[in-house]
């Protein structure tokens, strides 16, 4: 087929973040066998070679100039006035400011040109370009990579919110908007099995499946050996507020306690970025903050265990499935192993499960005292991942669902 993929966000190099990661996964996958033509933007952070290596991916690359960021926090009359945007034009402002003319206009001459079978919107501020029309022409899909309506959702539910008034606003926006738009797509796909159940309530009669992210094998090996010791790894971006609270509930109450049992056990928190709060973990017995590092997987394979205690957002994980697929022994929240069957009736124990300080001392203790139990989870874990995770078999799930949307058009 001859597809046209819109994404806004550069998406390259696949490390960047798990916007890029999932994007360039399934270009790579697709341009093996289709004609691929990939839009995108710029942004300041983009490099030649960068350009240039995405530009091996696929067949056709074009590039469209980058969108002028305002640095400088906008004051209360100018977030009034954006807000009045939104609900007057039903279109957050962010996606209006990203709007590119240019860009639209070479899309509308390649449709009535007729030049594609397939449009694939890689990024949801992409909708934008798409007219509702199309769907008598050709196939129209959206990989969609997380809802915004789901996140205000989930924060009002769980308490996560930070300011609640502005929320249950952006709610309803978000809302009405992702019901208008989700109309346009005669095939969705959401990472996640939560965001599926929220677009069918947006859009009952659509047609959404669920295709999560998968994992790079050969960057992510399985360990030769299985660690005893006390080493405790938690990894993961460091300036990420949900990281943040996890880090710092690890290493001020989790490992305290642990350290008490086992006054050897030492804490090592992986990630670029770490901001102060994250820093100053340092300082504490047993514990050392690592900044960003030449390679993740190696502080996985020495860790005894990863412990994963995330409790704010949601979706899938990229750094449980990443743990997993090295054969690591995980520790997890109900959110860090959501959507991973990990435990429960007919289910091979895969992960152990911990919200509470009592669960994750039990959980850790066993781990570290319990050779069979470690080498049990790392075999059942990374062969979950083998069968159902790996970047191939969802990719290959992936083209199914555009080879369907093109031939019911």
């Amino acid at each position: 087929m001859n597809i046209l993929i819109l994404c806004s966000s550069f998406p390259y190099p696949a490390t960047k973040g798990r916007k890029q990661l999932r994007t360039f996964h399934f270009l790579q996958y697709l341009n093996l066998r289709h004609q691929i033509t990939l839009l995108t933007r710029l942004n300041p952070e983009v490099t030649d070679a960068e350009i240039e290596a995405l530009r091996e991916q696929v067949t056709e690359l074009v590039i469209f100039p980058t969108v002028q960021q305002v640095n400088e926090p906008l004051g209360l009359i100018d977030r009034a006035k954006r807000l009045g945007t939104f609900i007057q034009q039903g279109t957050p402002p962010d996606v209006l400011d990203n709007y590119c003319p240019e860009m639209a206009e070479w899309i509308n001459q390649a449709i009535a040109d007729e030049q594609f079978e397939m449009i694939v919107c890689e990024d949801s501020f992409d909708e934008i370009y798409i007219n509702p029309k199309w769907h008598e022409k050709l196939g129209i899909v959206l990989n969609l990579h997380f809802s915004e309506y789901g996140k205000y959702k989930q924060q009002l539910e769980t308490g996560d919110s930070d300011n609640e008034l502005k929320d249950q606003i952006n709610l309803k926006l978000q809302q009405r908007y992702e019901q208008n738009y989700l109309e346009k797509f005669s095939e969705i796909v959401t990472v996640t099995t939560k965001d599926r159940r929220m677009v069918k309530k947006l859009e009952p009669e659509s047609s959404v499946t669920v295709i999560p992210n998968g994992v790079d094998l050969t960057k992510f090996p399985r360990r030769i050996t299985n660690q005893g010791g006390q080493r405790i790894v938690f990894v993961g971006n460091m300036d990420r507020p949900l990281n943040i609270d996890a880090a710092c509930f690890l290493a001020r109450e989790v490992f305290p306690a642990i350290r008490e049992r086992y006054p050897e056990a030492v804490l090592e928190l992986v990630g670029a970025k770490p901001v102060a709060e994250v820093l100053e973990l340092n300082d504490l017995p047993g514990i050392m903050v690592t900044g960003k590092v030449s390679s993740v997987v190696e502080y996985l394979h020495w860790a005894t265990v990863c412990v994963i205690p995330i409790r704010r957002g949601y979706g899938l994980r990229n750094r449980t499935l990443e743990a997993m697929a090295a054969a690591v022994p995980v520790v997890g929240s109900d959110r860090a192993l959501a959507e991973f069957e990990v435990d429960g009736t007919k289910v091979p124990l895969r992960a152990m499960r911990a919200n509470t300080l009592e669960e994750y001392i039990y959980a850790i203790g066993r781990l570290f005292s319990e050779p069979k139990l470690r080498e049990k989870l790392s075999e059942n874990a990374r062969s979950l991942v083998e069968k159902e995770y790996t970047w191939d078999k969802v990719g290959q799930k992936y083209e199914q669902i555009l080879i369907d949307a093109a031939a019911l058009e």
